[in-house]
């Protein structure tokens, strides 16, 4: 293995390590590597794994990497082993080799006077003077135990472990760390901030510039496309697109968009799906048999009729199946029905023939009153045969679960359900027993009776870790369950959870977890 190599950006990033990079993009870009990475490890909380941060370790590197929950940006680079890397600022090397045969294609030896910088060449010789460090007391008492003294510069600091006994407020701490060279810092960290005590205070919630507007990108030809950062989901299949930086939004009319106007928005898809599997026809089948009893039958498909959309991540063929994925250049020419993977932007789009798109949700039309609806595109086309946008379906990437890191993590809110109180927005982060229960609350008038709505909302199992194929790997467990209702999880590849439960409620089906929170939402 070779030894992990990097330039030290403080603010910025480490090598190609950039602060505010998505846990998608990251891991990604490690994983292409095992040679040089071979052992990533991925800590989050099994409880809340969208609201608490994600930590990466690089064990091999002596690399670790924290990420916000929410929005899985890279927030804190850590430094942890100098013995397991190349530093490099400035063309100078923070930590020199021990002795010729310890180069740079060689780990150096752990346990020795350098096995970290030394403070005196921090100080020194690399970064230079800055204001007096933070002394963090150790959490055991007695003199000897260690503390640890963080010396901080704008966006990156160093720790090096002090005695209780050897600190004191009033000492020249410079003179103190500079007198001996067996002062060496254990660690260090790259962040977005002055000092590491400011930047603490705001790590996970600070608004982090764009990728694309950092100098290490400036230098690079990587493609780095505009983000999304938000979706905002109006209901009647209207989707609002922002871009966080640039304070502009696209909209997204299911049933009218077209293949080419995607493109012209949001760029070539970064490969193409299409699915012949019709295996699920018969619940398809089922479903329009009893629609004569239903008011609006087509606003109220279940779950199983949008099965299909998360299926467009899997790209093995089978048998069994006529699955197709293409993920050559794109011409900006489709013929039939297919996905538009957009793995870096969180979602993927059904383009097929226009379909009927989900009712206007009940407290639009009352707010509306005749009004002009937000986003709607008032050219119609004519032509029934013509591609259009007809599912989207959006994906939470929630560590732990069965399609993790096959998107980025894209965030979403409901629109249509949003108060004049900030804390009752109901977005990707919310539980989902919370969303099911605005969600009936919004649409309680369409339904004929409370047992309509419990018969119409039940939660249908799904397991995605069975079989190979993109067709075979959707099963379901003994028909229809309670919404609190579901049988065990089965364990795939380690920790991975391959079980959920699909919600349904006119225009949304929900992808649920066993923690509760939502793995994917497809909108319709």
């Amino acid at each position: 293995m070779s030894l992990f190599t990097a330039v030290l950006h403080p603010g910025a990033g480490l090598g190609f390590l950039v602060l505010g990079a998505s846990l998608h993009d990251v891991l990604t870009r490690l994983k292409a590597e095992p040679q040089r990475f071979p052992k990533l490890d991925l800590a989050y909380s099994a409880s809340n794994p969208v609201t608490e941060p994600v930590m990466l370790n690089l064990p091999a590197n002596g690399i670790r990497l924290r990420f916000d929950g929410p929005e899985q940006r890279l927030r804190l680079i850590e430094i942890i082993d100098f013995t397991k890397n190349r530093i490099i600022y400035q063309d100078k090397e923070l930590v020199k080799p021990i002795n010729s045969q310890g180069g740079v294609s060689s780990p150096r030896q752990g346990g020795d006077s350098m096995s970290g910088p030394a403070f005196k060449s921090i100080y020194h010789r690399l970064f230079g003077p800055t204001y007096g460090g933070e002394y963090i007391p150790p959490p055991t008492m007695g003199n000897n135990a260690m503390g640890t003294y963080v010396l901080s510069y704008p966006g990156v600091a160093f720790n090096f472990p002090v005695q209780r006994s050897a600190y004191s407020p009033k000492k020249d701490m410079v003179s103190f760390l500079s007198s001996s060279a067996n002062h060496t810092a254990t660690s260090a960290a790259v962040f977005s901030g002055q000092s590491w005590a400011e930047a603490r205070q705001t790590l996970w919630d600070e608004v982090l510039p764009s990728v694309k507007s950092t100098y290490l990108f400036n230098k690079s030809k990587e493609v780095v496309p505009d983000e999304v950062s938000l979706i905002k989901i109006h209901g009647g299949g209207r989707l609002q697109l922002f871009r966080k930086w640039t304070n502009s939004s696209t909209w997204i009319n299911l049933g009218e968009t077209t293949p080419q106007d995607l493109v012209v928005e949001l760029g070539p898809p970064d490969a193409i799906y299409r699915k012949n599997d019709q295996r699920m026809y018969i619940h398809k089948t089922r479903t329009a048999s009893h629609s004569r009893s239903r008011s609006n039958g087509g606003d109220y498909r279940r779950p199983d009729d949008l099965t299909d959309t998360d299926q467009s991540s899997a790209h093995a063929g089978s048998d069994d199946s006529e699955d197709e994925a293409v993920e050559d250049e794109f011409t900006g020419n489709v013929s039939g029905e297919c996905f538009f993977n957009y793995f870096y932007l969180g979602f993927d789009i059904l383009v097929s023939t226009p379909q009927p798109t989900s009712q206007t949700p009940p407290s639009q039309v009352a707010a509306l009153e005749g009004k002009e609806i937000p986003g709607a595109n008032f050219i119609k086309n004519a032509t029934a045969d013509r591609l259009v946008a007809t599912k989207m379906v959006l994906h939470a990437n929630v560590p732990g679960s069965y399609p993790f890191n096959r998107h980025r993590r894209c965030r979403w809110e409901i629109q249509y359900l949003s108060t004049d109180r900030s804390e009752n927005v109901i977005d990707s982060e919310t539980p989902f027993n919370e969303i099911e229960k605005r969600l009936r609350a919004e649409w309680k008038s369409t339904y004929s009776s409370e047992e309509d709505a419990k018969k119409r909302q039940r939660g249908m199992v799904l397991n995605r870790g069975w079989g190979d194929s993109p067709g075979s790997s959707c099963e379901f467990l003994g028909g229809w369950e309670d919404s609190s209702g579901g049988v065990a999880a089965k364990k795939f590849d380690g920790n991975e959870d391959s079980t959920t439960t699909l919600y349904g409620f006119p225009g949304l089906v929900f992808e649920v977890l066993k923690n509760g929170f939502v793995s994917a939402v497809t909108v319709y």
